[in-house]
């Protein structure tokens, strides 16, 4: 008889919030050993003690749980929480895998932290909510940079409870990835928060205009492609649809708009003086992609 039982990746796991739970419960329901540490056990012993019914190991420091396994899976608060749940771990030989959030810089200086402390690092920038882990049918993901190698090795024990998208061996470039879409996602709440905002005394129900600012928004996307395609070519003028002069000529009735419903301009305006700006350099055949320029120091 063939044995076709495949022995699953050992993981251990530092950090057990609501993303840490998360992603415990997806790898155990998988079949994988898991070693898990909570920074704050205190405050939060029901988790610890929820995964240990479901088969993790619970180590009493974050030393001992790096101890137990090559593969080391930190999901913490911040970078100075990874400072103070690793001072005290031996990370010779451990595969040093970082889904905390951090920045660029952060995660290059995590890298060469890592490497000083005997260890291969693997930065992640995770593009999902808890509920969406461990659902691939809800849409996360992981970005990872640094090592390819090891990036490799893991991806299939990664790709357990999210899916995974590698963007490069340079260690910041999964946190600068999970920082651009989450600056452009901000920024479409802005702009949904100002259109909610014009219609907030009137009789008009926000439900019938959620349907309506989605379909548009959802219309108005495909436009980042266009966007890219200017940025590499440094044709500015290629495929505009509405040309930067048009546009700027617009912004008044949005503007007046806003004052006549008793709404504060402050999400639009630096936007639109960006798009002015530009204008007076005697752009006004462009799209509104030189107005990235002027953002870039």
């Amino acid at each position: 008889m063939t044995q076709n039982t495949v022995k699953k990746t050992s993981v251990t796991l530092l950090g057990l919030g609501a993303m840490g739970t998360a992603l415990a419960r997806t790898w155990l329901a998988a079949g994988h050993p898991l070693t898990v540490w909570n920074r704050t056990p205190a405050r939060t012993p029901a988790r610890a003690a929820a995964l240990a019914a479901e088969g993790a190991r619970v180590a009493d420091s974050a030393a001992e749980a790096v101890a137990a396994n090559t593969l080391v899976v930190v999901c913490l608060l911040d970078d100075a929480s990874v400072d103070e749940a690793l001072a005290g771990a031996d990370l010779v030989d451990r595969d040093l895998v970082n889904l905390t959030t951090s920045t660029p810089a952060q995660a290059r200086a995590r890298a060469e932290w890592a490497r000083e402390r005997g260890a291969r690092h693997l930065d992640g920038g995770i593009m999902a909510v808890p509920p969406m882990i461990g659902v691939p049918e809800a849409g996360g993901y992981v970005f990872y940079s640094g090592s390819r190698e090891l990036f490799e090795r893991y991806q299939e024990t990664l790709g357990v409870p999210a899916g995974t998208t590698y963007v490069g061996k340079d260690a910041g470039f999964a946190a600068l990835h999970d920082v651009a879409l989450l600056s452009a996602m901000y920024g479409m709440f802005a702009g949904a928060a100002h259109a909610f905002a014009l219609i907030r005394k009137e009789d008009i129900d926000p439900a019938s205009l959620a349907p309506l600012l989605a379909d548009w928004l959802v219309a108005m996307a495909p436009a980042v492609h266009r966007t890219a395609d200017q940025l590499r070519s440094g044709d500015y003028t290629k495929g505009v649809v509405s040309d930067l002069a048009m546009q700027v000529a617009g912004t008044p009735t949005i503007l007046s708009t806003a004052e006549q419903q008793g709404v504060s301009p402050e999400l639009l305006s630096p936007y639109f003086e960006l798009m002015r700006r530009r204008l007076a350099e005697g752009s006004g055949e462009e799209d509104l992609t030189g107005v990235i320029d002027l953002l870039v120091h």
